[in-house]
């Protein structure tokens, strides 16, 4: 099993920044890749981005490419996702996920393991 847990959600005002951590604990060794989705109220989990734990390799969504930033530290087993510029329709609920498999795997259901979410709200 592996166990996600995400933080540094929170308000800000459009235009600001925040930085979601995601700490992974467990059998992380047997994740090949992690995700960020978010979930706005009443639509669907849609995929943010996502990177591989052995090269770096990132992936992004077209809707925050140039805006949002996803690492990882290895040693620490946690990914963050750097929110930049951000805007009133970037307010959802965030998740990081674990895939055993591949990296950039569009829909949620493709994902091996999920955090709790933590809520981001940019207000105008």
């Amino acid at each position: 099993q592996v166990q996600l847990v995400e933080s540094g959600g929170g308000l800000v005002q459009a235009g600001g920044s925040l930085r979601l951590s995601c700490a992974a604990s467990g059998r992380t060794f047997s994740t090949y890749a992690m995700g960020w989705f978010r979930q706005a109220p009443g639509k669907e989990r849609e995929f943010v981005g996502g990177i591989s734990w052995s090269s770096g390799s990132t992936i992004y969504a077209d809707s925050v490419e140039g805006r949002f930033t996803i690492s990882r530290d290895n040693a620490k087993r946690t990914v963050y996702l750097q929110m930049n510029s951000l805007k009133p329709e970037d307010t959802a609920v965030y998740y990081c996920a674990a895939d055993r498999k591949r990296l950039g795997a569009l829909k949620w259901w493709e994902y091996d393991y999920w955090g709790q979410g933590t809520q981001v709200t940019v207000s105008l």
